[in-house]
């Protein structure tokens, strides 16, 4: 636990962020959590154990028990312990050899008898080193996690296309840019000059603090044929804007693969969704070619804790290309977090969303819960109900109406984004308020159209059902109405405040209400889902709706 408030605390923060998982920033103390992966993921990142445990000796208030340094030298030690390595052929195309060297003889008969890792582990070319099919590398390298033994990968990577591009020093439209400090530092540290420990791994910013400008910048840094693989059209297209505004690419370089085109370029844009589709559950996924068919020097993957698991197992595959994961939040509520680490890389990069707040990168927000009472039939009709039934009773609330009403009449003059899980309730919502609802039944092209008229001002609202919940830049939006939620996301309630967190122009605050039956599961499914945000240091004010 750290004091905010102690004279050494951004020296001490500093010292323990690099190996300790930053879980919870309120006001005044910050809790880090040490566990195996904030281990492993600072020594994946050239961290020593000896540091870690200086580091916290050197700032903790009382002496440190000596147990605590023994069992992160025994976790730290672990990393290591087993490395992969390969030779390339002359031209880097192709790897022509990958081993898993191990420490010692012991630990080579302990994993060559382990459930998972045993099948993975070829011919055994020395007491300490195995043959290690290409294609097991990412397998291997999971198996690896799971046993305790996590690889270290010097294998490194293919080189993919040229791709020449840079970034601008002013956008097209003639204003200034450049990287913020913290965007450079977070590409540097993904890339590290093209060393072999580089090339792979996750940078950690809150939603509205650049995640593509980070993407830009890597793909600057390693100048190859990038595919970036996103959450829906509309993040398609707002990365091949954000492409062409701010760097030097050209139209046709910039190629989409999705439902309506089908076309690879030096940079190709895609959607998982493309990639997962298939015709049914029998059938083979048509896309994930998409993968093996280019020279890929760089594969992006934007919004990385929503990667599906078709996409995890085709990356198991794709080891020897560059690999950055960009999100918000590494939360998975499937708890595939390791999966993440392996396949993808370690957590290179995090910040504290406050910090970023303070720094005037991202807008203050007040976050309000309303409490809303449902009449006495509708709470007879939830007494009685099954209970899978409930929570889609209580969520459904139609009393929220009238709150939606109230907040909308209140907050006139501001840009409203009113978001919902349920699609009965966002249309007798729109039929009652006169703003437009976006759902996955309406084309791209006319939400693209009141997204374009919602930047420009001419509509001052939008509903959104699950469209609007990832990856939509909408600076303007100041205040969002969430009418419902997706049971205990945390995840999801994190996005839903990213998508106000852009600074406003004047400075002032968001305002992020979520709406809550009173007395039903929705109140406990709610203070799940905001656990992230507490933690980042969100205070929610809970009200109770009076009519």
């Amino acid at each position: 636990m750290l004091d905010v408030h102690a004279p050494k605390a951004e020296d001490a923060q500093a010292d323990i962020a690099p190996f300790a998982e930053l879980i919870k920033s309120p006001e005044h103390i910050h809790t880090y959590r040490l566990s195996p992966l904030s281990i492993w993921n600072a020594r994946a990142a050239g961290m020593p154990v000896a540091e870690m445990v200086t580091a916290l000796q050197a700032n903790a208030k009382y002496p440190m028990p000596e147990s605590v340094a023994q069992e992160i030298a025994a976790l730290g030690d672990r990393y290591g312990l087993t490395t992969l390595k390969s030779s390339k052929t002359k031209d880097s195309t192709s790897l022509s050899e990958l081993v898993l060297q191990v420490a010692d003889k012991p630990l080579a008969e302990l994993l060559q008898r382990h459930e998972q890792v045993g099948p993975l582990l070829g011919d055994r070319l020395s007491p300490t080193t195995f043959a290690i099919e290409l294609g097991d590398r990412g397998l291997l390298k999971q198996a690896l996690l799971v046993a305790g033994y996590p690889a270290e990968d010097l294998a490194g990577y293919l080189t993919g296309d040229d791709l020449t591009l840079s970034l601008r020093s002013k956008t097209v439209a003639g204003d200034p840019f450049h990287l913020r400090s913290y965007q450079k530092t977070a590409a540097e540290l993904f890339y590290q000059s093209g060393k072999a420990k580089g090339g792979s791994g996750v940078i950690v910013l809150p939603c509205g603090a650049g995640k593509t400008m980070v993407g830009m910048a890597a793909m600057a840094e390693i100048q190859q044929k990038t595919l970036i693989l996103t959450s829906s059209l509309t993040s398609v297209r707002q990365w091949q804007q954000e492409l062409l505004d701010k760097t030097t690419l050209k139209e046709e370089q910039i190629a989409e693969y999705s439902g309506q085109h089908k076309a690879t370029g030096s940079v190709t844009l895609a959607t998982y969704q493309i990639l997962t589709y298939r015709a049914s559950q029998d059938d083979d996924f048509l896309h994930l070619g998409l993968f093996d068919q280019q020279a890929w020097g760089l594969i992006i993957y934007d919004e990385v804790h929503l990667l599906p698991a078709p996409v995890f197992r085709i990356t198991a595959q794709l080891q020897a290309r560059r690999r950055l994961g960009l999100t918000a939040t590494l939360i998975r509520e499937d708890g595939r977090e390791g999966d993440v680490f392996t396949l993808i890389g370690p957590k290179r990069y995090d910040v504290p969303w406050r910090e970023l707040e303070g720094q005037g990168f991202i807008a203050a927000a007040d976050c309000t819960e309303i409490r809303v009472a449902q009449t006495e039939d509708r709470q007879m009709e939830y007494a009685t109900a099954a209970r899978r039934y409930q929570f889609r009773i209580a969520a459904e609330n139609p009393l929220k109406l009238e709150v939606v009403q109230a907040l909308l009449k209140k907050e006139k003059g501001h840009r409203v984004l009113i978001i919902g899980e349920y699609l009965d309730q966002l249309n007798a919502i729109a039929q009652q308020v006169d703003l437009p609802l976006i759902t996955v039944k309406i084309s791209q092209k006319k939400r693209d159209q009141l997204y374009a008229d919602f930047r420009s001002g001419k509509v001052s609202g939008l509903i959104l059902s699950r469209v609007g919940n990832f990856a939509l830049d909408l600076p303007d939006a100041d205040v969002l109405i969430q009418v419902s939620g997706k049971y205990g996301s945390r995840q999801e309630e994190a996005q839903c405040l990213g998508r106000i967190l852009r600074p406003k122009k004047d400075g002032h605050s968001a305002q992020f209400y979520t709406l809550v039956s009173l007395r039903t599961c929705e109140e406990e499914f709610a203070q799940h889902r905001q656990l992230f945000l507490t933690e980042q240091g969100y205070r929610y004010h809970i009200q109770q709706w009076d009519d």
